[in-house]
């Protein structure tokens, strides 16, 4: 595909991954790093590879004499060797630019200068390595103070959380960032309520696309599970968060750095909808992993076709939903096979155990893709390899996750983030799915017995769609219903059952806020209150039916909730999510068109206006 010779300085997993790639379209790489079985050694053999340190300018100068590009798998790389290349080999193009990884490398320089084009950050400042020094800063930052070395430091490695100002705990802090061997900054505890990343890829053209926001979880501040794409948790959160999350990633991107390829962007959801950035890497992340199965296009391929001039891929998501899972070795000891029948407590030999049992559960699993990454010796922290797993739905992929993760509690304890393992779905219970698919909702209480049969048919002959059941008025609680209209795509809803009676302004109200479709249910209300008056469900009906040109809502027969459930089961069958966002967009037209003829009819007035 490409005639150019692609470098990669460092072989470990994310070099792994992008050779394999680069094999799909005949890219030739040739990788810098220790030894003959470094992992991405091992995807494409070749006798241009070469042995030695990625730091080492000799290796380096090497490794640019034989390649048309040069990328990074790891920012920790010596910096002054990529610029001297830069002079001595002008045909060689290196991504991204030297400049970019030695403002990354330094994460004091790295927040001094997103600060500067005006990203959001929270406050940080440099800091000594003396009791003096940190207990100024905790005076002005606050406690907890999270202390960082600058550079160096990874995968939690470098970070330290002091939560005290005593001499002995301070003292722990410094020791355990380097003892005054290493430059340290901080930074002020930012008070998150989830930690999100998106994959941002630039090509050489300047053309900037993003991945879909996902939600990340940590673990002794290693990236422990992903989830794609990112949810909204409950009604009242800003709907445009997941959009805010790419553009605050995107704009970072396109003002702080130079070069070509994927950049992985951490930051920080707050309570009150804010968004800031923790940090960003200069190469394929952790946090985009998932891409490779639930993307039309990874972020391994984007990375080559970027720094090649390649067209960019797709970066959209073509599944339901996607969690990723690191597999991480716990022990100390080294790796070494051993049987079934071996104790878990045995922690030299533990990892190898736990990644036999994690690969053969995920190997049985619908929608599961492992992915080892033929390190052969583990310790407590390393990246051993990762299990990808797509559906349908949220609630699918975190039922599908929920054996993984009870695998790994019995070996490590309690895992955070285990919201899948309930044996018993919620709504089998009756009480509402923490992820649903269908949202059943009502006006009133009284109208229930009406909407019931819906959750009952779903119960029973639908098992695997979670839904929801609960109470929006249109008239007593208008803020909930735009809320809860706003947030629904965002939540992971694919179809809404609306029940009203009377005037029945429910299914028509939601349906203007919202792309997802709805399904109105025309409720007889003296059926259901036993009181008099009403007119059987017909006005009901007809008010359901009778909705302006350009805000659809399905109608089913009057009180017939088993059939709006299974309308909706059909519903879901053909849906494609980026339709949804297709229908927003239509529908925020329509607004525009109402808003455009409010102000002519201002201008001209009412009696002038055609």
């Amino acid at each position: 595909m490409s005639p150019k010779v692609v470098g990669i300085l460092g072989g470990g997993q994310l070099g792994r991954m992008l050779a394999a790639s680069a094999s799909l379209l005949n890219i030739p790489v040739v990788v810098l790093d220790v030894g003959v079985d470094a992992p991405a050694k091992q995807i494409i053999a070749s006798s241009s590879h070469i042995d030695g340190s990625f730091r080492d300018k000799e290796k380096i100068a090497e490794l640019a004499s034989r390649v048309d590009v040069l990328t990074v798998e790891i920012e920790h790389v010596d910096v002054e060797a990529l610029e001297t290349v830069q002079e001595s080999h002008p045909n060689v193009s290196i991504h991204p630019s030297p400049s970019t990884i030695r403002l990354i490398q330094d994460k004091f320089s790295q927040k001094e200068h997103l600060s500067s084009v005006g990203c959001p950050l929270g406050p940080f400042q440099a800091v000594d390595a003396t009791p003096e020094a940190i207990t100024q800063a905790a005076k002005e930052l606050g406690l907890p103070l999270m202390l960082k070395s600058r550079t160096m430091a990874y995968d939690g490695r470098g970070n330290y959380l002091l939560r005290s100002l005593d001499s002995e705990s301070i003292a722990t802090a410094i020791k355990f960032l380097g003892s005054g061997s290493r430059k340290l900054y901080a930074e002020k505890w930012v008070p998150f309520v989830k930690e999100l990343a998106v994959m941002v890829v630039r090509g050489l053209d300047e053309t900037v696309a993003s991945y879909p926001a996902v939600e990340t979880i940590h673990r002794d501040n290693i990236c422990h599970l992903v989830w794609a794409p990112f949810r909204l948790s409950d009604i009242d959160q800003d709907p445009a968060l997941p959009t805010k999350a790419e553009r605050v990633a995107r704009e970072a991107v396109e003002k702080a750095f130079k070069g070509a390829g994927v950049f992985g962007v951490e930051m920080f959801l707050l309570n009150n909808g804010e968004i800031l950035i923790n940090e960003i890497a200069p190469r394929p992340h952790n946090s985009g992993h998932y891409t490779i199965e639930a993307c039309e296009s990874s972020q391994y391929d984007n990375h080559l076709r970027a720094i090649l001039g390649l067209p960019l891929g797709s970066t959209r998501i073509k599944v339901g939903a996607a969690g990723m899972l690191n597999i991480l070795g716990s022990s100390d000891g080294q790796s070494s096979k051993i049987s079934e029948s071996s104790s878990p407590s045995s922690s030299s030999f533990a990892d190898d155990l736990l990644i036999d049992k994690l690969t053969h559960i995920a190997l049985s699993t619908p929608g599961a893709s492992p992915h080892l990454y033929g390190k052969a010796q583990s310790r407590k922290g390393r990246k051993m390899g990762h299990i990808t797993i797509v559906g349908t739905s949220d609630a699918e992929v975190r039922e599908r996750m929920a054996p993984l993760l009870s695998c790994l509690s019995e070996f490590e304890g309690d895992v955070q983030g285990d919201q899948a393992s309930s044996p018993d779905p919620p709504h089998l219970l009756g009480y509402s799915h923490p992820h649903p698919v269908i949202s059943i909702i009502m006006g009133s209480d009284s109208d229930l017995p009406v909407l019931l049969p819906a959750a009952q048919i779903l119960t029973k002959h639908f098992p695997s769609i979670p839904f929801e059941v609960t109470l929006v008025s249109a008239h007593r609680t208008p803020l909930r219903l735009v809320n809860f209209a706003k947030s629904a795509a965002g939540r992971g809803v694919k179809v809404i059952i609306a029940g009203a009676g009377g005037a029945a302004h429910l299914p028509g109200m939601v349906a203007s806020l919202t792309g997802v479709p709805v399904v109105g249910v025309p409720v007889d209300s003296k059926s259901v209150s036993g009181s008099g008056g009403g007119l059987g469900g017909v006005d009901a009906m007809w008010s359901i039916l009778q909705m302006p040109r350009g805000i659809p809502v399905a109608t089913v027969a009057i009180n017939n909730s088993t059939n709006a459930a299974l309308l909706a089961v059909r519903i879901i069958s053909a849906g494609k999510p980026q339709l949804v966002i297709q229908m927003e967009e239509y529908l925020r037209r329509l607004g525009e068109e109402v808003e455009t003829k409010v102000d002519v009819m201002n201008r001209v007035g009412w009696a002038g206006y055609k």
